[in-house]
């Protein structure tokens, strides 16, 4: 497995499994390519967007984004949010780990202080793997959980 810069060619397979994770009542945004180039790939928050990729194949993502006004937190300045999003064929097998170690050095070269993840209450996948990951629960809703990771 490799842990690369995502790029535009790469948003038709991240599309693709992103409607399994759909399909799998794991994620309620949108999944069409062109979300996926505007909002992740192209996004003009980047910091980074990467793609752990084994044999040519997408295994996962993680996007990284300078925080705007509108996060749940309603921090901006120093904040970044986080979303992470694994193919299911490849659930638990470090892929998350290895994105998560790019994004952090991104965030720290990019002077980013705190990156929030905002999960859906409902996905106890996601919540373990942020837990791992060293992020703290610091606001729930209903449907919620938000979740900081203090950047060393």
């Amino acid at each position: 497995m490799r842990i690369r810069d995502a790029v535009a060619t790469d948003a038709p397979e991240i599309s693709t499994f992103l409607k399994e994770l759909t399909a799998a009542g794991k994620r309620k945004s949108p999944d069409d390519v062109g979300f996926v180039l505007a909002h992740y790939i192209e996004s003009t928050q980047k910091i980074k967007c990467s793609v752990a990729e084994d044999q040519g194949v997408v295994l996962g993502f993680q996007s990284l984004q300078h925080a705007a006004g509108d996060t749940t937190s309603g921090n901006g300045s120093g904040w970044a949010v986080i979303g992470t999003h694994i193919r299911p064929s490849a659930a638990r097998r470090g892929v998350g780990r290895a994105l998560f170690a790019a994004s952090q050095s991104a965030a720290e070269s990019a002077d980013v202080t705190d990156i929030e993840a905002t999960i859906a209450a409902d996905n106890p996948e996601a919540l373990a793997y942020y837990d791992a990951m060293g992020f703290k629960t610091y606001k729930t809703t209903e449907n919620q959980v938000c979740k900081r990771f203090s950047v060393p």
